[in-house]
């Protein structure tokens, strides 16, 4: 044996001549192999300009003065790299990653990098870990990341939090100071709920999502808006209360007033079915105002279908009918409408604002019978009867929209019209070509102006007193 078993450290032979040789490559064996600290673990060539006694540990597929020299140790000794090949347990520090590495026999290992770690009693992190908290971490910040599908992973990460029963609770919890303030997860059930405290002590269920069919609640307020299955019907009438539910005929279930029926429709979420507020016979004094409705489908104010005037809609000082920005589509069905001192019979204004007239009565009003602005629109979708006058019948401003097509529009006992029965200005449209006539009414027939237009196809609009056009308006 010429050499040492574990470092190769050569042996001085008793005849040999010049021993120093030997001794001195046994002391640079030495060197480099004791307290080995290296510089890095990642170069697979050689630097260009080494210090003296540099070392490190070849990365694999090396090249220059290093190829065939993976994973073994290189040490700049006197103006050349000398090599030591590893055996399993040797250890370096590296500098670069400030951490120890152990050769297992093929590769250089970070301590307690790789090594398993399985079924530990608890462990801590800058903290002592013990139970109920197995695992304890104190630390500014935490993270988790994916492992790239580039490195042999999927690039996703999850965090599973698994209970053993619907009973129990899988949970983040959230403390100020080690007192809870917000918690989510499956809190004693299947459903995801978000909880929040004040103190610790005494908590509220915020949010609630059904494992089921998805639905938000929201208990602390009464939960989320009903989603219709079907259409509804609202009951108003007379003998009515506000405080009823409004879902049936009767004093005791009926609504009291149109505004509250309209309130309750625009309370949920109509989905793509329409809900009907239906009216007794009888006189109802309450202005109503147009409410932003949710989903696709439409609220219609129906009175009596046989005798529209029985449902009698009579406001003073105020619009009998109105909204201002609101979104959503109405229908006036079978009703009488009249307003006095103040106020129009039917008033939108809004891009978003779309209401359907049919078999209404239009009796006397302070103001005008129909209004639409703003880009409001007016739909007439059946017959109507104009029994009362009014300053104007229809008035469109603003990009406002009141279209009649193919309706038979009936006037009795002569209806005046103070201003004109019809005035369309500032890019208003009316249009009413396909519009039929069945009586008469006194007052200036149009005005149309500042480019406004009122589309009659050539007919003759009621009145007694021809009509104008100025500064671009339009009557065709």
């Amino acid at each position: 044996m010429t050499d040492t078993a574990n470092l190769g450290l050569p042996y001085i032979d008793g005849s040999q001549a010049q021993k120093h040789v030997t001794h001195n490559e046994a002391l640079r064996i030495l060197d480099a192999a004791i307290q080995i600290g290296v510089l890095d673990l990642t170069l697979s060539a050689p630097p260009s300009t080494p210090a003296g006694g540099e070392r490190h540990v070849v990365a694999s597929g090396a090249t220059g003065a290093w190829a065939g020299r993976d994973n073994t140790i290189a040490t700049w000794q006197d103006g050349a790299w000398a090599f030591l090949a590893p055996k399993t347990g040797w250890c370096i520090w590296s500098a670069a990653d400030s951490s120890l590495f152990v050769f297992d026999g093929a590769a250089w290992q970070s301590v307690g990098g790789t090594a398993p770690f399985d079924n530990v009693a608890h462990f801590g992190v800058n903290t002592a870990a013990s139970s109920p908290n197995l695992l304890s971490v104190t630390s500014n910040a935490a993270l988790f990341a994916a492992i790239d599908a580039a490195d042999g992973g999927t690039g996703d990460m999850r965090l599973q939090v698994s209970k053993e029963s619907p009973a129990n609770t899988a949970s983040i919890f959230f403390s100020d100071n080690f007192s809870g303030r917000a918690e989510f997860g499956l809190v004693g059930a299947d459903a995801f709920k978000l909880k929040v405290s004040a103190d610790g002590s005494n908590w509220l269920e915020a949010m609630v999502f059904d494992a089921a069919s998805g639905r938000v609640s929201f208990p602390v307020n009464g939960g989320p808006r009903d989603v219709l299955a079907a259409n509804r019907i609202y009951y108003v009438r007379t003998d009515g209360s506000d405080g009823n539910d409004g879902l049936s005929n009767s004093s005791g279930r009926a609504f009291l007033t149109i505004q509250k029926a309209i309130d309750a429709a625009a309370a949920i979420d109509l989905s793509i079915h329409d809900v009907t507020v239906q009216l007794a016979d009888g006189t109802y004094t309450g202005a109503v105002v147009f409410k932003t409705l949710t989903g696709a489908g439409r609220v219609i104010i129906k009175g009596n279908a046989t005798t529209p005037s029985n449902t009698f809609i009579s406001v003073t000082g105020a619009d009998a009918f109105s909204g201002v920005g609101f979104a959503g589509s109405y229908q006036l069905n079978s009703l009488k409408i009249q307003t006095a001192t103040s106020g129009n019979a039917l008033n939108v204004q809004g891009k978003g604002a779309y209401v359907e007239l049919a078999n209404v009565d239009f009796g006397a009003a302070a103001g005008v019978h129909i209004r639409a602005a703003l880009g409001a629109t007016v739909n007439v979708v059946g017959n109507y009867a104009i029994s009362g006058g009014a300053g104007r019948h229809w008035n469109v401003s603003y990009q406002g929209l009141i279209y009649s097509p193919s309706v038979t529009i009936t006037l009795t006992g002569t209806p005046a019209f103070s201003s004109q029965f019809a005035i369309a200005t500032s890019a208003g449209v009316i249009e009413c070509g396909s519009v039929t006539y069945s009586g008469a009414a006194t007052g200036t027939r149009y005005s149309a102006i500042s480019n406004g237009v009122i589309s009659s196809s050539g007919g003759t609009l009621p009145g007694n007193a021809a009509g104008s056009t100025a500064s671009g308006g339009q009557f065709v």
